[in-house]
Parts: C-alpha cells; structure tokens; sequence
C-alpha cells in the first residue's frame, strides 16, 4: 500500500489520521489523529498501524 504525505488513513485503533510526514515509506509516519473529544494527536506510527487509505491528498 502505498502512503504518501497528506493522505487520510484508518488506524487499528478505529481512529482516523492524516499523514503529516512520512519518516521512512513503508516502514515509519507521523500522524495527526483525530481524537473523539475534538481535539487532534501527533504521533509517530508503523505502517502495520495502519488499516487503509480512506483518501488520497487533494
């Protein structure tokens, strides 16, 4: 799958996120999550985290 800056992703976890940057392709990124309470969480996460792309950047 192939996961490029400022796509929309689902996670395992049921979140949705955006990439903010991709550190290694296929391997590392750093998300922003949208968190349920409003508010959005920047992370670092594996590409086993990750369910699918749910959109492609604009």
């Amino acid at each position: 799958m192939k996961i490029e800056e400022f796509d929309k992703v689902l996670l395992k976890s049921g979140e949705k996120a955006y990439i903010a940057d991709v550190l290694k392709a296929g391997i590392a990124y750093v998300v922003d999550i949208d968190k349920d309470d409003g508010t959005i969480e920047t992370e670092i996460i594996e590409a086993k985290d990750i369910i699918e792309v749910i959109k492609k950047r604009d």
